[in-house]
């Protein structure tokens, strides 16, 4: 039986799962886990499955992009509602395409979409506690907006990622990082660029949340990335507030205009 590879476009709820990559641990829940126990039931197949972004523990996802190899003949169109039976709740196959034997999740990817949602109110919200940060003291929005303009273009982004992080180029390229007011108390971060090093959106957040709270200066944050020096950023702001929510591969989807 001739083989295809499918991409599948997943969302999760990530707080009860320790990020999406298995552990070492085989007794830490992951998403890849479940979603590799699910195809292994559904086509009888050990998967190997790639994904565009590895979220830590507690980070949700509305457009993760995985990819593997499968004999299945079982149609794109109902692959995911195939999965979904065998899926936990907080776990959804969202679409499925069958895609060039070339295709990688993570190395095609050109560009990715994470958000990162505040809920800013001295009362705490039993109702975002999952999906925001909740920070109490009254933060000063214009200043947390005017900052995040600066980090958009091509930077040495060394002091936004955590200190370790075993990668040799730090230089990325943010095309978007916009800070907006939805609903009375919360404040959504919307962040767009070809990569991201690890912990690099939650330390921009924590670096805003410090600007909001009158920390840091908006003027500062140039001098801060230019620095290259972590000590100067914010704090990591934690994992409950961040989604990857869309992950590019085709270029005429993709909506920067890349040189």
């Amino acid at each position: 039986m001739s083989e295809r590879r499918l991409k599948l476009t997943v969302a999760y709820d990530g707080t009860c799962y320790h990020g999406f990559q298995t552990q070492e641990d085989p007794a830490l829940p992951t998403i890849q886990d479940e979603l590799v126990r699910a195809i292994r039931v559904l086509t009888g197949e050990e998967a190997k499955v790639n994904c565009a972004g590895r979220t830590d523990a507690g980070v949700h996802a509305r457009g993760q992009v995985v990819d593997f190899v499968t004999a299945s003949r079982i149609p794109d169109d109902r692959f995911p509602f195939a999965m979904n039976t065998l899926l936990p709740s907080d776990i959804a196959v969202v679409a499925a395409k069958t895609v060039p034997s070339e295709f990688h999740s993570r190395f095609g990817a050109l560009g990715k979409h994470y958000r990162y949602t505040i809920y800013n109110h001295r009362i705490p919200s039993p109702f975002h506690r999952r999906y925001s940060h909740q920070v109490f003291p009254p933060l000063r929005f214009e200043a947390m907006a005017a900052a995040a303009q600066c980090f958009v273009g091509t930077h040495d982004f060394r002091g936004f990622c955590a200190t370790g992080t075993p990668v040799k180029d730090f230089v990325r390229t943010v095309y978007r990082c916009d800070l907006t007011r939805q609903e009375e108390h919360r404040l959504v971060l919307d962040v767009m660029g070809n990569g991201f090093l690890y912990n690099m959106i939650r330390i921009i957040a924590g670096t805003l949340i410090d600007v909001g709270k009158g920390k840091i200066a908006p003027e500062e944050i140039p001098a801060i990335i230019a620095s290259r020096d972590r000590t100067r950023a914010g704090t990591t702001a934690p994992p409950q507030g961040l989604c990857l929510m869309k992950v590019w591969h085709d270029p005429l989807d993709f909506p920067f205009n890349v040189k």
